[in-house]
């Protein structure tokens, strides 16, 4: 992988029952301090129309260097890390990139 290639983030959590209210309050302050981070390009939340406890986080760096600062930023590490990882009953994290056909 080309380190100066943007890398796009697909993370699929499941939530524990009951717990998806809190999740989705702890993920406001991650998604403002995570978009204001210089290598971040986008950072999205979606959840399952089918069922309410799956969310999908879509999220895209310009490069390895800005994805590796968002894992090591204390936002990270205090609120998801520490906070919202153990509210999951699964968290599945797939990293990219972009395949360009000419």
């Amino acid at each position: 992988m080309k380190s100066e290639q943007a890398i796009t983030v697909f993370a699929k959590w499941r939530v524990k029952e009951g717990q998806v209210d809190t999740v989705l309050n702890l993920l406001t302050e991650v998604v403002q301090k995570s978009s204001a981070e210089e290598g971040n390009l986008l950072y999205n939340i979606h959840q399952s129309n089918s069922d309410v406890n799956t969310l999908m986080l879509f999220e895209r760096y310009k490069d390895e260097h800005a994805l590796t600062a968002h894992r090591n930023s204390e936002h990270f590490q205090k609120v998801v890390i520490e906070k919202i990882v153990p509210l999951l009953d699964d968290r599945e994290v797939i990293l990219s990139s972009q395949l360009v056909f000419d």
